[in-house]
């Protein structure tokens, strides 16, 4: 079963789109967009387990210039 989550993107400031832009080509991220409110970017992200997701955020999403803060947030399937 494949893991998803909602990656929540605080940003230096004017960094959003720049930040949206670089982590949509990433693999395992199926949209990535800027958007106005306490974070600067929402990404949908899935993974093959909990561990890929967590190495995909720290090793590829959290290295990327621009980015201060994430929250993960994994979808619950009932």
């Amino acid at each position: 079963m494949v893991v998803q989550a909602y990656i929540l993107i605080q940003t230096d400031v004017g960094k959003a789109a720049e930040v949206a832009k670089a982590i949509a080509q990433i693999t395992g991220v199926t949209l990535a967009e800027d958007v106005t409110g306490p974070y600067d970017v929402i990404v949908r992200a899935e993974a093959r387990n909990v561990d890929e997701l967590g190495k995909l955020v720290v090793s590829k999403v959290q290295n990327l210039d621009g980015i201060t803060r994430t929250l993960t947030c994994p979808v619950v399937h009932i």
